[in-house]
């Protein structure tokens, strides 16, 4: 063990030395040189305790004997502070999910700071260092980059098989919709392409994104298709390719209203895809309204199966529904009568109908649109000895949950707008939200708080970083955990 000595010299100076004790002889290991002052003997002092500590390798449990316990405010300047904690938690979760066997740490680390505060890729490398202390150099990121744009596969494989370890994920039931990103741009090209917008932004091109999630909403697989590409046409290349890759046998996708058209029924019934999709009640022909409205019981919950060139059509009842539609149908018919009364006024309204002689209201349209109050329709060709008209409803009914994965996708990540310009860029654009959308659903599910409050009680643990002026050294001092912190570390690392 090395000692701290002190003695006086000749020149009545006080010499500092490190010395170890060897067969009951003194062995001076290093001399750290004179001072004439006490307070250039505390600092000489500081330095030897420092120098120690480096040398043995080991910090003393004793507080009087720890340097970092007796620096003085005017021996130190403070440099700043980084949010290690959040960085160190993320890497955990992509850890277990498996994300460090495919990508390289410069990817790991731009999902990591795309959750914490979405930016440009170059600026993000600026960000990591300056919250984090991760260093980057952007040479690198143009190198290695144009590797990454292969790993949507191996990602997509990675998360599947996190989401059957994790989320006891069967393949029996996946929910189905897409989005649309836009550019700060007016030209368009291959990919990027003007059409109906979500965003209404009708006037930029865009591209479409199709997003595959499980029952609790967590994502398992992504497409990127051109702007102008019509919604029913993405839903078939991407379940087929999702069941060649995984070999699925038994596979039933939920999806929108938009998806459904008789050519996806037959590609999809032909390749053994059982459907959950909404129906649009009214486009059925009078006969099928007029079936409904004589068979259905009008009593919450109640439910009937008809047959239909779509599969089965199960129409279902709720007294919620009928007082929202009634209350909006009525305000729709008002203002139809308001507009007839002025004709300058008159425009596209629901319940006007206008023929080269007159215009006035649609009342085949009202007589129509009042049998289907309260009523919701969705299609499926499972049967009802497999799956009751209830259970068609309620897995139908969880369809919010791929909303709540673009939400948090657009908003929290800040997917769009897009300002990239090429093709590869804009594809490695997606694939960067995709790994972080993966991550923050899977802290949301965890924690049951949101991706943006997780964010917020990381930012409050942070890592003071303070510069030792006589040794040079920066020191770290991290703020005690709260409450809600502890909560994450052990919800998101608790045995499962």
């Amino acid at each position: 063990m090395l000692k701290i000595r002190v003695i006086h010299t000749a020149s009545k100076a006080r010499a500092v030395q490190a010395v170890r004790y060897h067969n009951n002889r003194r062995v001076i290991v290093k001399h750290f040189g004179s001072c004439h002052s006490d307070e250039e003997l505390e600092r000489m002092l500081f330095s030897a305790r420092e120098w120690i500590k480096d040398y043995v390798g080991q910090t003393s449990i004793f507080p009087e004997d720890n340097p970092n316990m007796t620096l003085r405010l005017d021996q130190c300047i403070f440099l700043g502070v980084h949010y290690k904690f959040f960085y160190d938690l993320v890497e955990s979760i992509q850890r277990e999910i498996g994300f460090e066997t495919l990508t390289h740490p410069l990817l790991s680390d731009l999902v990591k700071v795309r959750i914490f505060e979405p930016a440009s890729k170059l600026r993000s490398i600026d960000l990591l260092e300056e919250y984090f202390g991760v260093k980057h150099h952007r040479k690198n990121y143009y190198r290695i980059v144009p590797g990454w744009l292969n790993l949507k596969d191996g990602v997509e494989e990675v998360v599947v098989e996190f989401a059957r370890r994790r989320y006891d994920f069967h393949f029996d039931i996946v929910f189905y919709d897409v989005t649309t990103l836009y550019f700060e741009t007016f030209e368009e090209d291959e990919l990027r392409k003007n059409g109906f917008s979500k965003d209404n932004k009708s006037q930029q091109p865009q591209i479409l994104v199709a997003l595959m999630v499980t029952r609790e909403g967590f994502p398992i697989a992504y497409e990127v298709f051109p702007g102008n590409t019509f919604e029913g046409h993405t839903i078939l290349p991407l379940v087929r390719a999702f069941i060649q890759k995984h070999s699925v046998k038994s596979f039933t996708v939920v999806a929108d209203a938009a998806m459904i058209s008789q050519a996806n029924i037959e590609k999809l019934v032909k390749n053994d895809v059982n459907y959950i999709v909404g129906a649009r009640l009214g486009n059925l022909p009078n006969e099928m309204i007029e079936q409904i409205d004589r068979q259905i019981n009008r009593e919450d919950g109640h439910s009937i199966r008809l047959k239909s060139s779509n599969g089965y059509l199960i129409c279902s009842y709720s007294s919620a529904r009928y007082r929202k539609e009634k209350y909006e149908m009525e305000k729709q018919i008002e203002r139809a009568k308001a507009a007839l009364k002025v004709p300058s006024m008159i425009k596209k309204l629901k319940f006007i109908k206008s023929t080269s002689e007159n215009t006035q209201l649609n009342v085949a349209l009202i007589e129509k649109t009042s049998k289907l109050l309260g009523i919701k329709g969705y299609y499926t060709n499972l049967e009802e000895d497999t799956v009751s008209n209830q259970a068609v409803v309620e897995r139908y009914h969880e369809l919010y949950r791929i909303e709540q994965a673009f939400r948090i996708s657009k908003s929290d990540l800040q997917t769009r707008p897009v300002f990239h310009y090429k093709e590869e860029p804009i594809k490695l654009h997606i694939l960067i939200c995709f790994m972080a959308l993966v991550v923050s659903k899977h802290v949301e599910l965890i924690t049951g708080d949101s991706i943006k409050k997780f964010i917020t009680e990381c930012k409050k643990i942070t890592d003071a970083r303070i510069l030792n002026q006589i040794t040079g050294k920066e020191i770290t001092m991290r703020t005690k955990l709260s409450p809600t912190a502890k909560s994450y570390e052990a919800k998101l690392f608790s045995p499962h």
